[in-house]
């Protein structure tokens, strides 16, 4: 596509026949610059634009219960999502007693409970609420949990957890479950894959219908999984091993996390979907380079958006001594060195958003989807295409997922 069809935010201004029809459409769109292009608006407002991993911090301590104030609407309406998978992971600190993990999902349940009642919004259960939401112009959660750690072996508590509206499980995370369900993408192979547990997991959660999110899972893990799983799977927040970027210690620290071509193929070829993520791109265009890789191997119909990032600002526990002291992790949904919530300038002097989602890209002028939607566009991607991108890929796996 060349410069001069390239969609340019400042040569467009809000009209009742371009982004004001859009606006009349979608009262989302009423927070937004009067410099947005019309088309990229009305875009946003026709498709499902989900974030299939986005981390709202919340505690995990009873004592510490609701938790702060988050303005999750408000960042939601900014961003111009229609949805996001709202993740949480309870062995940021050391699980040490039994029951320690299944008390922390419980109580992040709790507080996520808060936080949706004090923004007026719902779980969506099944894809049918996703589309009422949407028509609706209501944004609306995803609920997920990043690791089956609050299993601790106990298969019945997935019923739990589906009855307090969990319908999207990470199998795994950063650390081993005291019952494992397979091996992590991070840590030496020990357990030959996929455990029986694991997929006993797999198999309650498709009976139950819940999404399977098989990030962290190591190849053998995922190819393991593959197997016994009916229903198509997510691999939710990853990049291409041959889309390093050029911060040199991300890059390094990273490759673990990311997928190859070879590997993304097994997926997409078993009806999975996988999901991008902002990590390793410091820019807009950046990330529609890393969307456009794995599109060239997988197809338009297997890929998603996982940005790995936060809406909301993080939360740390007041009994939190500090990263790396008695057993305490990152802060959740932070894989690299900690950053401040504005903008830096990484190692080859481009500019740097936060892990904050709608703050991803210091020169973005509007929220997170507007800015990947105008990148997509530029990229050369058509609306159909970036409807399937943006959500439709995602909306596809999470009805077989849940539909009874």
């Amino acid at each position: 596509m060349s410069n001069n069809q390239q969609w340019n935010r400042r040569s467009f201004l809000f009209t009742m026949g371009g982004a004001g029809a859009a606006l009349m459409l979608n009262p989302l769109l009423s927070w937004a610059s009067t410099e947005l292009d019309p088309r990229i608006a009305a875009i946003v407002a026709r498709t499902f634009g989900i974030d299939t991993h986005n981390h709202i911090d919340v505690p995990l301590i009873k004592s510490e219960l609701p938790g702060p104030k988050v303005d999750l609407a408000g960042e939601m309406k900014k961003s111009g999502l229609s949805a996001i998978c709202m993740t949480f992971a309870v062995d940021y600190q050391k699980l040490i007693n039994p029951g320690d993990a299944y008390e922390r999902f419980l109580n992040g349940l709790t507080a996520m409970d808060e936080i949706l009642k004090a923004n007026d919004m719902k779980r969506a259960l099944n894809y049918a609420d996703l589309q009422h939401a949407h028509k609706a112009k209501k944004p609306i959660v995803i609920q997920s949990v990043e690791g089956g750690h609050f299993l601790e072996g106990k298969i019945e508590r997935l019923q739990v957890a589906y009855d307090r509206g969990l319908r999207h499980l990470g199998l795994l995370h950063d650390n081993d479950a005291s019952v494992p369900l397979g091996d992590i993408f991070t840590k030496a192979p020990q357990w030959g894959g996929l455990t029986t547990f694991g997929a006993e997991t797999i198999k309650e959660c498709e009976r139950l219908g819940i999404l399977v999110d098989l990030s962290h899972c190591d190849n053998n893990t995922v190819n393991g999984a593959l197997k016994v799983a009916t229903k198509p799977i997510l691999v939710s927040h990853t990049g291409l091993n041959s889309r390093l970027g050029s911060n040199e210690f991300m890059s390094k620290m990273m490759m673990p996390r990311l997928i190859s071509k070879e590997q993304a193929k097994i997926v997409a070829d078993n009806k999975g979907v996988i999901g991008v993520w902002t990590h390793l791109a410091d820019s807009p265009a950046e990330f529609a380079d890393n969307i456009k890789a794995m599109v060239d191997v997988v197809g338009v119909d297997h890929v998603c958006i996982g940005t790995d990032t936060k809406l909301t600002p993080a939360y740390r526990s007041p009994n939190d001594k500090g990263w790396g002291q008695e057993g305490n992790k990152k802060p959740q949904g932070q894989d690299g060195p900690p950053k401040k919530e504005n903008e830096q300038k990484g190692p080859s002097g481009k500019k740097q958003g936060s892990d904050r989602t709608n703050m991803a890209w210091g020169e973005s002028k509007a929220g997170f989807y507007y800015t990947v939607v105008e990148a997509l566009l530029n990229a050369g991607y058509k609306e159909e295409e970036i409807a399937k991108i943006g959500g439709g890929n995602y909306c596809r796996i999470f009805d077989a997922a849940t539909k009874k």
